[in-house]
């Protein structure tokens, strides 16, 4: 017995010598391998080097992004087939064709959308903003009361409140007229108000589902995987989306305790048919429920004049997808770029690109709330406006109410609108769901839209030697260190 007691302990030592560097080369291979930026590379190789236990158990806690991983694993077999149009699809030769060769960069911009995507580009539609809720909610309101067959709705918050019971009742109504009705709502999101608007839904007889449940028992903004998309599809052919939730702060005329501008969009023709498949596949991954047939998905008619394409974006197979477009738009810029976003952090790259584009002459225009509603976002946020006025991009801030508005024009023919903010939450944790616009008239009535709200903010940033104070600038840049989390 002493004999093997002396054995183990003469053993254990070189065991655990073994699997430490086991464990070290394993760890450096994975992150060799997995990590795209050669600097957090660099800097996790130093640590499991310098600090091998320490090093390895930090990596494989807090390195990897299971955030895609975890999603692809969710999302799998999710796809929805059968997309309902007529003979609309457009190839980008068609687009230079319309807008003609000195805007060769909106067809190149089209030709990527393809690759990135996987969707097709659609002509024949008609899209029509509307301003806050007081336009938005009367519209879906009217449209659900008019439903004949289905209504599919997703959304990130659905509060219960004076307009949370109002689409409560019109859907209640609807279901009894036979109408198929189906109601998605983030699992966070719905915690915004208490008690939650599910439960109410169920007891009218409504078919509602929480998206991506998560273990905590309270609202907490920062938990990740989250639904944000805003889609409502009446009838398989009205289509609303774009950045407005449903609560009763966005109903400015009733002059509630937090109001928040907003836009949202009603849309027609085939590109309906992308909100509705991308409704119908978050549908089925949360309840196992396939949506399918002329109820969800009828033929879709010409209604205008506007070419869209939907672009869904998240942490599984559609990971990256706005973020190559949106740096694919500011590549093709020929002119001009006007962006309104309510949370503006940006990773490098991006960053990069609008100081490339404002340098080599594109009119860059950023418009960002004055009134923030989350202080460490913004302050992460401003921690990258001195070098994109020093580049010659210009900053607006709207005055008050908080502008929640997601817009992106390009070269006044381009059209970016939706869910997504310019965020590494956004872009790169959350669900999201865009539509990409070639049309003049329409980014005519956007721009007209972005001058009004650029007439009530304030006067543009200027370059200077200092933007603002030390202590200011190295609070932002601390908080800059965690806008993956912000």
């Amino acid at each position: 017995m002493d004999t093997w007691i002396k054995l183990i302990q003469d053993f254990w030592p070189h065991f655990l010598t073994g699997l430490t560097v086991l464990a070290m080369a394993l760890t450096a291979v994975h992150v060799v391998l997995q990590k795209r930026e050669p600097r957090a590379a660099i800097g996790w190789l130093g640590l499991v080097g310098f600090a091998p236990v320490l090093g390895v158990c930090l990596y494989w806690l807090f390195g990897i992004n299971r955030i895609k991983r975890r999603a692809k694993k969710k999302y799998v077999n999710r796809k929805i087939g059968g997309m309902p149009w007529r003979n609309s699809v457009v190839c980008p030769e068609q687009i230079e064709i319309v807008f003609g060769k000195a805007n060769s960069g909106l067809s190149t911009l089209c030709r990527l959308t393809d690759e990135v995507t996987s969707r097709p580009l659609l002509s024949g539609n008609k899209i029509d903003p509307l301003i806050n809720g007081d336009q938005a909610y009367w519209a879906m309101i009217s449209a659900i009361g008019e439903a004949r067959t289905s209504i599919s709705l997703s959304t990130y918050i659905f509060d219960n409140d004076s307009w949370g019971r109002k689409f409560r009742v019109v859907l209640q109504q609807a279901v009894r007229r036979g109408v198929e009705v189906r109601v998605l709502v983030d699992a966070v999101g719905a915690r915004y108000s208490f008690p939650s608007i599910v439960g109410g839904l169920a007891r009218d007889g409504i078919k509602g589902s929480r998206f991506m449940k998560t273990i905590l028992p309270w609202r907490f903004r920062y938990v990740n995987l989250r639904n944000h998309r805003k889609i409502m599809v009446v009838d398989g052919a009205i289509g609303f989306t774009g950045g407005i939730n449903i609560w009763e702060g966005n109903v400015l005329e009733d002059q509630p305790e937090t109001p928040v501008q907003d836009i949202h969009f009603k849309v027609q023709g085939p590109v309906v048919a992308e909100l509705q498949q991308v409704f119908a596949e978050d549908w089925l991954f949360s309840t196992g429920e396939k949506l399918e047939g002329s109820v969800w998905f009828p033929v879709l008619d010409i209604q205008g004049e506007v070419i869209a394409r939907g672009i869904s974006d998240g942490p599984d197979e559609d990971f990256d997808r706005l973020r190559f477009v949106m740096m694919g738009a500011i590549a093709a810029a020929r002119t001009s770029i006007r962006i309104a976003t309510p949370y503006f952090v940006p990773d490098n790259d991006l960053l990069t690109a609008l100081q490339v584009a404002a340098l080599r002459g594109i009119q860059v225009e950023i418009l960002l709330p004055g009134t923030p509603n989350l202080r460490m976002v913004k302050w992460a946020s401003d921690a990258s406006i001195a070098e994109l006025v020093h580049s010659g991009c210009v900053i607006y801030y709207t005055v008050a109410p908080f502008d929640h508005s997601k817009l992106m024009v390009v070269d006044s023919k381009w059209v970016l609108l939706g869910s997504a903010n310019w965020d590494t939450r956004s872009l790169s944790l959350n669900f999201e769901f865009n539509v990409e616009c070639y049309d003049t008239r329409l980014a005519a009535i956007i721009e007209e839209i972005l001058d009004s709200k650029k007439q009530n903010s304030s006067a543009p940033i200027l370059p200077g030697p200092k933007i603002s104070t030390l202590p200011v600038r190295l609070r932002n840049r601390f908080f800059r260190l965690f806008t993956p989390y912000l």
